[in-house]
């Protein structure tokens, strides 16, 4: 038996909801909802839906469709808590982008009446279903990089700019989620300090998040530290045409690299490391190993996790709720260091 879908959001990431579970086996796309009619008419003619998927501007017209079985939700960050809350008290699956929420104890609300309804929350942290994280976290495993030192990760572009949140709620928590899985642990302190060079409020058609206190960041520095000692620093901002994802793990016998721009060799691991001698330390041992990984679609592979999940009625290993409630929770305390200039902030996790 399909489970019936209802899709909110038909924007840039929301079609690419609709492409997956229209063309996953297990799933029957019911309705699409969209505040923007353009959205509805450009999915309407791209994917010629049949009669039975209902089109609609808001939540309210199709929340007690009998059909829908789950709802899958590419609103603004803001939306997430509200709509969230009310899909899952009307007895459905929910898998929601990132971030789960903008607020911790919002978030903690949610992972307890998803399992208080006996419902599956799932968030779409696509990067913990891309085949190159999943193989990354096999090599650092392993133990081939040696001693772990620190890690580095740099997320720029031009734009897309947000309206509802800032630089670091935007774009941190992909390196954060990623680092966090590689390592197996989670940051015991994190620093943050940013910039702001845009005019957010040009024309007074900027409305952010009430949970973001300060201007909106274009650029963001973060820190992050774990247990072990290991420090990770990411570079984030919307206004460099220096396009970067590259992300790096350093140890003592050789660097990690995703670098998401090199489409045929994404994965590398360079060995190297230093010996000491009396002139001084000599590289040695160096070379460039390109890993082999059979690329996914990672959000196919989230879209089928989630119909799985929902089928055998267990939460995602990988990315459920709880996982979200956690990175949500990391957030709001860089959030509080950008606000305090960068001031250290300890983080006892939920």
């Amino acid at each position: 038996m399909k489970t019936g879908i209802a899709i909110l959001g038909a924007g840039r990431w929301g079609v690419h909801l609709v492409r997956n579970f229209l063309e996953h086996p297990q799933a029957r796309v019911v309705a699409v909802v969209d505040p923007h009619p353009e959205r509805l008419a450009f999915c309407r003619e791209r994917f010629n839906f049949d009669a039975g998927v209902v089109l609609a501007s808001n939540w309210e017209t199709v929340r007690q469709l009998p059909d829908i079985d789950a709802v899958a939700l590419a609103t603004p960050a803001s939306t997430h808590y509200t709509l969230i809350a009310d899909a899952l008290s009307q007895g459905y699956h929910v898998l929601a982008e990132k971030p789960l929420t903008l607020n911790p104890a919002q978030a903690l609300e949610l992972c307890n009446l998803a399992e208080q309804q006996g419902r599956q929350l799932m968030v779409d942290h696509t990067y913990l279903f891309h085949p190159v994280v999943e193989r990354g976290k096999d090599v650092v495993k392993s133990g081939r990089l040696g001693e772990l030192r620190y890690g580095y990760a740099t997320r720029t572009n031009l734009g897309p700019v947000r309206t509802d949140v800032d630089v670091l709620w935007d774009l941190a928590i992909h390196d954060i989620a990623i680092f966090n899985h590689w390592l197996g642990q989670t940051p015991i302190k994190v620093q943050a300090t940013g910039s702001v060079f845009l005019n957010h409020n040009n024309n007074g058609l900027i409305q952010p998040s009430p949970y973001i206190l300060h201007p909106l960041k274009d650029l963001v520095w973060v820190t992050l530290t774990y247990p072990s000692g290991f420090q990770a620093f990411i570079h984030l901002c919307w206004l460099n045409p220096d396009k970067q994802r590259r992300l790096g793990v350093v140890g003592s016998q050789g660097t990690l690299v995703f670098d998401e721009m090199l489409a045929e060799t994404p994965l590398v691991l360079q060995h190297g490391s230093l010996e000491q001698s009396d002139y001084g330390f000599t590289p040695v041992a160096q070379s460039r190993e390109v890993l082999e990984v059979e690329l996914k679609e990672p959000l196919r592979l989230v879209c089928d996790r989630f119909l799985r999940d929902i089928c055998q009625n267990t939460p995602s290993s990988v990315s459920s709720a709880w996982v979200g409630a956690e990175l949500v929770q990391i957030l709001s305390c860089l959030d509080r260091s950008l606000q305090k200039g960068g001031e250290a902030i300890e983080l006892q996790l939920l």
